[in-house]
């Protein structure tokens, strides 16, 4: 292919600012100006040697980018794009949706001189193909030309027209629409069709707040190129969209809203998502069979999930499974409901194993598939797992996860290979290793991320934008007595609760009262070890672990045996006495200043062996380092 821009590029972008796939527009190819990555994407200046247009690459060409594939300076090939106007400026803005390389880096930005003779370029009515066929045309400024294909007896309107005849309604309405990838779009663009796959569907929920009461539900939709989005229907689009999305099937969408994901409550990587209202547009794509989005997964080894312990974020993993346990029924607190469960174990390529818990029906179908495989030790890739702190670490399947049994990925491959050459005969360890029999709520494994507590406090910004985990061994050397140790509680959610004279305590959150409530710890205390000393926060399960006893005996030993010395003691008592701490670390704001806040996660004590192995292996490190 010639190393040159395509004659007037830009004007016939600017001329067509929606093409439809099926336009027969001329070869457009610029020249990559001003690279440079803003924010999370790539924009750049996109000039045809006579005219320049402000432009932004899409997220999948970022790393052809950073390997150096697309350079500054360079040629590209634009297949597909869309035109966006910038608010409050007359200025275009070229959103590039598919693109192709076709030169690295010239030497020298090209420009073609422009006649003034010549009016300003405007975009010709593309030819048919027998017109241009084998022609080769060089201009007076040295663009060359090159001919699109050879030569056919009907122009594409002719054809399109014929396809479009012979179609079906539904089939016929598609090639009507431009549909815009989901990757193209942002809040600024203006109408715009998109052709999706219901990928997950959440329940129908109300809410009340100071506006009155309401409805809301949300999807997870996902187009060919497998982007996903979140939209939202709240009240009257919920109720009018909520039976017409099921789950799985393919919908043409329009005149829905964009606006900035919030990261605390998004579920998919996009950094938009969507709102339908009740003037959206949902109908049914039939016929579609072919239209499968394809499964991205983004792998965290089991070795690093401890930062998403407790949090928002989902994750995906793949493993091969070491065993599957049978099916059984958990009752659910809030409605007595049985839920059927089954555990799994898997492994990876850290020589680490995670439990892995299959809820409703994914443990019923996909988890009765692995468990008469399991002597067999398929591969599993999971996607969209939430991480807890129950028994170390451990991933639960929700509603939207999905399990693949033996995928043909790469990655799949590749971890069979490790299996049968290697891991079948290694001996695994379980992540969560490290904390004691009776620490069922323990956190990740004590002897990973272990640092001092100088590492914390001595990086204030730790924990700013998510909070950040760690393993430490220390002591408690401080429990201040005159704190306000503990809490009145709803014996039913555990939330503070208010002492109402003559009618017990009052629970804001179950709505009613109750005669009697529990006693839960909230202790602050300060902890030390060889290199720094923090202050850190306890609740209840890991306070009473620290203390020796529950508060209701604590209050008992203070208030109604009126023993203050006894009380003293007990605390007195909890100090100096080493132990095993996983905390997080996250920043709160107090007077406009923020601050960090270390809150006790877990706590176990000592285990020599363990604490025996965990030296000697960062004795070798440190002689290995030498």
């Amino acid at each position: 292919m010639a190393k040159s821009v395509s004659q007037d590029a830009i004007p016939t972008i600017l001329a067509n600012p929606s093409p439809d796939s099926s336009s027969d527009l001329p070869e457009i190819i610029v020249q990559v100006l001003d690279l440079k990555l803003t924010g999370n994407r790539y924009t750049f200046t996109a000039s045809d040697g006579k005219m320049k247009l402000r432009a932004i690459f899409p997220s999948n060409m970022s790393s052809e980018i950073i390997t150096g594939s697309v350079q500054n300076m360079g040629l590209v090939k634009i297949l597909d794009y869309t035109l966006n106007d910038i608010p409050n400026k007359s200025e275009k803005y070229l959103i590039v949706t598919k693109c192709e390389v076709v030169s690295s880096a010239l030497e020298t930005e090209i420009k073609a001189e422009i006649k003034t003779e010549e009016p300003d370029p405007v975009l010709k009515k593309p030819k048919l193909e027998h017109e241009v066929k084998n022609e080769a045309k060089t201009d007076s400024n040295g663009i060359i030309l090159k001919p699109k294909q050879e030569m056919v007896s009907r122009s594409a309107a002719q054809i399109v027209h014929e396809q479009r005849e012979n179609m079906a309604p539904v089939a016929r309405m598609a090639m009507t629409r431009r549909v815009h990838p989901l990757v193209s779009l942002n809040p600024y663009q203006g109408n715009w069709t998109i052709k999706v796959r219901l990928t997950s569907k959440g329940n129908m929920r109300t809410y009340k707040n100071a506006r009155g009461e309401g409805c809301v539900f949300n999807v997870e939709l996902t187009d060919e190129d497998g982007t996903q989005i979140q939209a939202t229907m709240f009240n009257e689009a919920a109720r009018k969209f909520y039976e017409k999305f099921q789950l799985g099937k393919v919908y043409y969408i329009s005149r829905g809203t964009l606006k900035v994901a919030n990261k605390q409550f998004k579920t998919v990587k996009n950094d938009y998502e969507m709102t339908l209202n009740e003037n959206s547009v949902v109908e049914e794509a039939f016929d579609e069979e072919t239209f499968i989005p394809e499964a991205k997964f983004n792998f965290v080894p089991i070795d690093q999930l401890g930062p998403y312990v407790n949090g928002r974020e989902l994750v995906d993993i793949i493993g091969v499974v070491q065993s599957v346990t049978a099916v059984s029924n958990i009752k659910r607190k809030i409605d007595n409901e049985n839920i059927p469960k089954r555990d799994m174990i898997v492994a990876d390529e850290t020589k680490k194993t995670v439990v892995v818990s299959l809820w409703n029906e994914l443990a019923n179908n996909v988890g009765q598939e692995l468990f008469d495989l399991a002597d067999k030790s398929p591969v599993v890739a999971i996607k969209s797992l939430k991480v807890s702190d129950f028994q170390g670490v451990s991933l639960s399947t929700l509603g939207k996860s999905k399990v693949l049994i033996n995928p043909d990925i790469p990655e799949a491959k590749k971890l069979r290979s490790w299996y049968d050459l290697e891991g079948k005969g290694s001996s695994m360890a379980n992540i969560g290793m490290g904390l004691s029999p009776s620490s069922r709520t323990g956190a990740r494994s004590m002897y990973t991320d272990r640092v001092s507590l100088s590492h914390i406090t001595g990086n204030p910004s730790l924990g700013d934008e998510k909070p950040a985990f760690f393993s430490i061994k220390a002591f408690v050397s401080l429990i201040r007595p005159e704190q306000a140790m503990w809490y009145c509680a709803c014996k039913t959610c555990n939330k503070k609760v208010i002492e109402t004279p003559g009618s017990g305590y009052w629970c804001e959150g179950c709505q009613k009262n109750d005669e009697e409530c529990n006693l839960r710890y909230i202790m602050v205390s300060k902890i030390s070890d060889t290199r720094g000393e923090a202050w850190v926060s306890a609740f209840n399960e890991e306070a009473e672990k620290i203390i020796g006893c529950s508060a209701e005996e604590l209050d008992k030993l203070k208030s109604e045996q009126g023993d203050i010395d006894g009380y003293q003691q007990k605390l007195k008592e909890a100090t100096w006495v080493p132990h095993l701490f996983r905390v997080s670390v996250t920043q709160k704001e107090y007077n406009n200043e923020k601050r960090q806040r270390i809150t006790v996660r877990a706590v176990a004590p000592i285990n020599f062996a363990e604490e025996s192995k965990f030296l000697i292996e960062d004795i070798k490190k440190m002689m290995n380092s030498h």
